[in-house]
């Protein structure tokens, strides 16, 4: 049990919040655990707002991908990162499957039309990386389609480099049985089953084909110019606070740090990728 809204408007003091929760037996420590996370992400969002500013005053662009396996969060922490941002300089990209006259174009020449415009903030919800990924295990292209994929995706991405794109890659890790339990609360909660498809659950039986993609793709698209970025999701608050403090530690943005709150990611949650590092969804 938590607390309600009748139980806040009657307590007056601390003194008078402790005894509803002995009362009704809520746990205060869960409680506090939550106004923490509810306050430190205002605190983040605020500062989100001060870089969004500056990216507009400066003309600069910015793409930041989201990828990870189904249910690792990636939509909620995008809602949490655009919740206060203007609309008119940051926008979320979430693609449906390509059409019939996108599957006989170039591959990445529906996402260049969704690029970043000088002083825009994009948030890719799953991006050209659908390919490295979720197609190859779930036979959505050819063996051919892959690999010519996997050769032209670093050049893609130094040619936007070079041309001051700053793109921010995500993948969001989270272990099979936290990823078993979030697809049953779906399941479970008529608000939340529209996210959940037959797609889903097979991950969990590809779970080992969905690792060894995964792999392949960051030891062949994971560059100085454009690296991918682990984030440990088992725990959703920690993921979306943390995946905030480092976009907001990559850049030097006017009145940064005005809020106080901390802006180093902690290393224990969020890191490059490296081949030694320990991963949660292998």
């Amino acid at each position: 049990m938590e607390f309600t809204s009748e139980h806040l408007v009657q307590a007056k003091t601390r003194a008078d919040l402790k005894k509803i929760a002995k009362k009704n037996k809520i746990p205060i420590s869960k409680t506090i655990k939550k106004l923490k996370y509810e306050a430190e992400l205002r605190e983040l969002q605020s500062e989100l707002v001060s870089l969004q500013k500056w990216v507009a005053e400066k003309n600069i662009r910015i793409a930041v991908i989201f990828e990870g396996r189904d249910a690792a969060g990636k939509g909620g922490s995008i809602k949490r990162f655009n919740e206060h941002l203007n609309p008119r300089t940051a926008r979320v990209v979430a693609l449906n499957k390509p059409t019939h006259v996108e599957q006989g174009q170039w591959y990445f020449r529906r996402y260049i039309k969704v690029l970043p415009n000088p002083g825009e903030i994009v948030f890719f919800d799953r991006s050209w990386y659908n390919r490295a990924v979720v197609e190859p295990v779930m036979g959505f292209c050819t063996e051919e389609q892959y690999k010519k994929f996997i050769v032209q995706v670093p050049e893609y991405e130094h040619l936007l480099y070079e041309d001051n794109v700053k793109i921010i890659k995500f993948w969001f890790s989270i272990s099979k049985e936290e990823q078993k339990k979030r697809f049953d609360s779906r399941l479970n909660n008529p608000l939340k089953r529209w996210k959940f498809s037959p797609v889903d659950m097979k991950g969990q039986g590809l779970w080992d084909e969905y690792t060894h993609y995964k792999e392949q793709m960051f030891s062949k698209t994971h560059t100085n110019y454009s690296p991918w970025i682990i984030v440990k999701t088992n725990s959703k608050k920690q993921a979306r606070l943390e995946s905030m403090r480092y976009v907001l530690s990559q850049f030097d943005y006017d009145g940064k740090g005005q809020s106080k709150v901390s802006l180093l990611p902690d290393p224990n949650i969020i890191m490059g990728y490296h081949r030694s590092a320990i991963q949660i969804d292998i």
